[in-house]
């Protein structure tokens, strides 16, 4: 499963790229907006750093608006795919769009058949939001199975993205559930490297040298 990392900040961007393990970076107009940069300026900044896909979510809510921010967007470099949030304007979009070469990712996916029609519309990517299903009482990881089911059942090539991760065991459970990318929070991936008895395993693999040495 490929990690990407959901954020627009760019020094966390290049500090989780320094780990060795990201293999792309996604963004919204939110995480956008807390960077006071726009857009253009800070996909471009992503662009030199990971050598992966990237993320850039659209405004319009017509299909005229949402092809022409996408194909203005997908000239800041080949990485870039455009998100477009689920509807039937944004159905009508990814068809003009992909039929140009152009990448979608279709965001903001709650349910297996929206994941179906984006796909079948020309998506190449679909973006299940488990944490916030998981906010209002329904288990997103089954959503991703039921997907990961769908598109297996059919040989659906567009790619899930498990997206709206909360906790480490959300990332287990997309691997499990057979997504092809999960795009993750930093502090959830900080929270990913560490284990209490991996803390414990440390301390006593230096306190057993130190003693070793004498100290």
């Amino acid at each position: 499963m490929k990690i990407f990392i959901d954020t627009a900040n760019i020094d966390r961007i290049k500090e989780i790229n320094d780990w060795g393990i990201l293999d792309g970076v996604t963004t919204n107009p939110s995480l956008i907006a807390k960077e006071g940069k726009d857009l253009r300026t800070i996909v471009t900044e992503i662009s030199k750093i990971v050598d992966g896909p990237i993320s850039a979510e659209v405004m319009s809510m017509d299909a005229e608006g949402m092809v022409k921010e996408g194909l203005e967007l997908s000239k800041i470099h080949p990485n870039i795919n455009i998100k477009l949030p689920m509807c039937i304007e944004s159905l009508k979009a990814t068809k003009i769009l992909s039929s140009k070469g152009i990448k979608v990712n279709m965001t903001l996916i709650f349910s297996a058949q929206q994941a179906l029609l984006a796909a079948k519309a020309g998506a190449s990517f679909v973006s299940p939001f488990v944490g916030r299903l998981d906010d209002i009482g329904i288990d997103g990881t089954q959503l991703l199975t039921e997907i990961s089911t769908i598109f297996n059942n059919y040989g659906i090539q567009t790619e899930i993205i498990a997206a709206s991760i909360r906790n480490p065991i959300h990332v287990s459970m997309a691997a499990l559930a057979g997504c092809d990318i999960a795009t993750i929070p930093y502090d959830v991936l900080k929270q990913m490297i560490s284990h209490p008895k991996t803390t414990e395993g440390i301390e006593k693999f230096i306190a057993d040298y130190n003693k070793s040495k004498g100290n």
